[in-house]
């Protein structure tokens, strides 16, 4: 069956699905989006999402289209008429479509669109391998905590990444500070046991599943601290792990060839892990 999208109101078969050639998120990368995973038919973490959508259009002076309860419907319209009952929606806001000019007009109308993609469910054992990751300067811009389109830094990294041989490459500022991964955010257990993840800023993403994670850590009495760590502080880690909503918890054993502790999957990402998968099975798991 071909797959059905959402543009501008409509409901077309995926292949006829288009927007016009000056919306400005085409010529500008002027739009947020947002991709929630589907379990067994459901939103995962959708209440999440969709208030990170709405910071992320309010940062950028673009309206919500419509109120939050109509826009659940769509994506709820889009999962029935796709059928879809393991995969992910991809919801995208642009400001709308114009003469090509740097400046916008107020009252412009945003265009939205959304697209279903079909997956395997999330595995539970790829969340209990090792992984390898790259480090790599950060070159995006200063806003990294709006969830725009303009992903070309995103996409060199992690381009360069899987060159590499690894799963993710983790980004550091100018002083050095690891900021996030190209897809994901990170995090490193230390010598003492505290899990550590770079705190809220204009540097990194609030992701979604990094706020499951630490609702998981908290309820196991894991002590979580939010702050900046160095890319050495991370190589000297007992445990490292990255999360994001497609990968949910990958664990790094090896950091620019450096080896994480012993090298193996530790018992912080193991127990996280099988916490939020558990969780995820309680929605609805494959026949």
């Amino acid at each position: 069956m071909a797959g059905i999208a959402y543009v501008e109101g409509r409901y077309l078969p995926q292949a006829d699905a288009r927007v016009h050639m000056e919306d400005r998120g085409y010529q500008f990368a002027d739009g947020v989006y947002e991709v929630i995973a589907v379990q067994a038919g459901h939103l995962v973490d959708g209440e999440g999402h969709l208030a990170r959508l709405e910071r992320s259009l309010d940062a950028l002076g673009i309206p919500m289209p419509s109120s939050r309860k109509a826009l659940e419907t769509v994506l709820h319209e889009v999962i029935r008429r796709n059928r879809l009952q393991f995969g992910s929606l991809y919801l995208q806001i642009t400001r709308g479509a114009a003469p090509r000019d740097h400046i916008y007009k107020d009252g412009m109308k945003p265009v939205v669109t959304v697209a279903a993609k079909r997956v395997s469910p999330p595995s539970r054992a790829a969340s209990l391998r090792g992984y390898s990751v790259i480090s790599l300067p950060d070159i995006r811009w200063g806003r990294c905590d709006i969830k725009t389109v303009s992903l070309l830094p995103n996409i060199m990294g992690k381009n360069q990444a899987v060159r590499a041989g690894a799963a993710e490459a983790w980004m550091y500022d100018d002083e050095g500070l690891v900021t996030e991964g190209t897809s994901s955010n990170v995090w490193i257990v230390t010598q003492k046991g505290e899990l550590v993840t770079r705190q809220l800023d204009e540097g990194i993403l609030a992701g979604i599943t990094r706020n499951a994670i630490i609702a998981h850590a908290q309820k196991f009495q894991i002590k979580v601290i939010e702050r900046a760590f160095t890319l050495e502080e991370a190589k000297g880690a007992r445990e490292a792990f990255f999360t994001s909503a497609t990968a949910i918890l990958r664990p790094v054993v090896q950091i620019d060839g450096v080896r994480i502790g012993d090298g193996q999957v530790g018992p912080i990402a193991r127990r996280l892990a099988d916490a939020y998968f558990d969780a995820l099975d309680a929605l609805g798991t494959a026949p």
